[in-house]
């Protein structure tokens, strides 16, 4: 039996939380960002703006002190890509030597080009503290996991061992778990399907079909694959569950936010406007899109959907016009 925390009460966080309590014999606890935030939850009993409809156990600690990651065996971090940085800097005077950090959150920072378990690394080596970190994904939708729906991940640690164990203390008979010691293929897998996934929702707003979208899925996973291994994450990685299993899910799903966003710019809407309407809810691949072509330029290497995609978010781009670029250029093989 171990102590579990989940930093980040959102959708994925609260999902994660319920899966582990369902799984039974761990101690529990869910992090809010605010004590306030906690408060509202424990009233609710339920995770009312972000996952409504699910009840929360009385015996899943909801708290927003961030002292209470000290008593943490395993953290489980699920804090959005923009905040993680400012979080981990409140979080790291009560996190100590024994613990195991595993990264849930999809996502590369803006600016440095980090991958959120390098984010977290840089943040705990300024007290000098050194810990394992982890990364944990696959196609899964937050919903689907607190509904106990089968759902199949990734979880890679450099250590094989402590993949073991995590694999060990997280699957149950809804959540399977598979090992991996690439960290790097895993992360970037996750972070950058969704950009993908918007691509894939813009083809879907202008009216296109099964046939640009079986190609813009196909080609999106090669833009992946690419990128993880100049960076030096492995090929088959991305040919698993963190790569193509989760780029089908996010792309072709009616669930995935990132995809939802795509729908609503190819349909006309402005950015702002649609990123309103998620009601706080975060959909990484909008921040994503410039850091992996950040990290792309970084590598030397060609990111074409993406690149027309940060047109379309950054520069307000036709995105039929990005479409027909996409279409029209050069010949090559296919790689």
């Amino acid at each position: 039996m171990s102590h579990i925390i989940v930093l980040g009460s959102g959708a994925w966080g609260t999902a994660i939380a319920l899966s582990l309590h369902r799984r039974g014999g761990h101690t529990v606890s869910l992090w809010a960002h605010s004590p306030e935030f906690a408060q509202q939850i424990i009233e609710a009993g339920e995770n009312t703006p972000f996952l409504p409809g699910f009840p929360l156990p009385a015996e899943i600690v909801v708290t927003g002190d961030n002292a209470a990651v000290a008593d943490a065996e395993i953290v489980v971090s699920v804090v959005p890509s923009e905040f993680l940085r400012s979080t981990m800097a409140r979080l790291r005077p009560h996190l100590h030597a024994g613990q195991i950090i595993v990264s849930a959150t999809k996502g590369v920072e803006d600016h440095t080009f980090l991958r959120m378990t390098q984010v977290i690394a840089s943040s705990l080596a300024e007290t000098g503290l050194t810990l394992p970190i982890g990364a944990f994904s696959g196609p899964s939708f937050a919903l689907e996991v607190a509904q106990g729906q089968p759902t199949a991940v990734t979880v890679a640690f450099d250590d094989p061992a402590i993949a073991s164990r995590i694999q060990s203390e997280f699957s149950s008979e809804t959540l399977r778990l598979y090992t991996s010691t690439d960290v790097i293929g895993v992360e970037l897998g996750g972070a950058l399907k969704n950009v993908i996934a918007i691509a894939a929702g813009v083809a879907s707003g202008v009216g296109l079909g099964y046939n640009s979208a079986a190609g813009l899925i196909t080609r999106g996973i090669a833009e992946i694959t690419r990128l993880a291994v100049a960076c030096g994450g492995h090929r088959e990685t991305l040919a698993g569950l963190s790569g193509v299993g989760d780029l089908v899910l996010t792309c072709t799903g009616s669930l995935s936010r990132n995809r939802t966003v795509g729908q609503e710019l190819g349909r006309g809407r402005k950015l702002p406007d649609i990123l309103a309407g998620l009601g706080g809810k975060v959909a990484e691949g909008v921040l994503t899109t410039r850091a992996a072509l950040g990290l792309a330029r970084q590598q030397g290497i060609e990111m074409p959907i993406a690149e027309q995609m940060e047109l379309i978010l950054d520069e307000g781009k036709d995105p039929r016009e990005a479409i027909k670029e996409l279409m029209l250029r050069p010949g090559k093989d296919e790689q």
